[in-house]
């Protein structure tokens, strides 16, 4: 009785393994199945068709990036010719107070015939024309009794004989030299010492 139940056991185990081979072979038929419907998908679609469509929206994304690229530009250039139109005005609208002001001391100068107080109202005018300007970033180069460089200074005249201690200075200012936020836009004039 032992063996035909060792027999039957055996029996039923085969049965399971043939059902569970069964099943594994229907799961991997169906997902064979199904690549190959997807690759018929795929396949139905003609290759000539797919590289048209893949240029179409190629040449799509392109028309777009470039149009994109030239209002870019176009906006670009338009914001840069408004940024020099305004700074012009701003400048121009500092420099006006400083010209009413010369206006008004030409004006009240026949009135007066005493030079000093002429002279006092241009001394004003001088500094608030120069505070003006330092408000716009504009600021006078410095040489009294500084190193001459080639940078910020030009040398109009080598003065000889100073001696030793004046030997590269500048000696003499011939014409005020002037930087904008540290760029020289006029180099100064001066005489160096040789």
């Amino acid at each position: 009785m032992e063996e035909k139940t060792n027999i039957n056991e055996e029996n039923i185990l085969d049965k399971e393994e043939m059902t569970d081979d069964n099943s594994a072979a229907e799961q991997l038929e169906e997902e064979t199945q199904t690549a190959r419907t997807k690759e018929e998908k795929t396949e139905e679609k003609d290759p000539l068709t797919l590289a048209n469509e893949k240029i179409a929206e190629l040449e799509d994304k392109y028309l777009r990036t470039v149009a994109e690229f030239d209002n870019y530009r176009k906006r670009v250039l338009k914001e840069k010719a408004e940024l020099i139109l305004n700074g012009g005005a701003r400048v121009a609208e500092a420099i006006l107070p400083v010209l009413d002001d010369m206006e008004r001391a030409i004006d009240n100068g026949g009135k007066t015939d005493d030079p000093q107080v002429l002279r006092e109202g241009m001394e004003l005018i001088h500094a608030k024309f120069v505070k003006t300007l330092e408000g716009q970033g504009v600021k006078k180069i410095e040489t009294e009794n500084a190193d001459f460089d080639t940078d910020v200074h030009e040398a109009v005249a080598m003065v000889p004989g100073m001696g030793d201690d004046k030997k590269g200075k500048v000696i003499d200012c011939i014409q005020a030299g002037y930087k904008i936020n540290d760029k020289v836009i006029r180099h100064a004039k001066v005489a160096v010492g040789q």
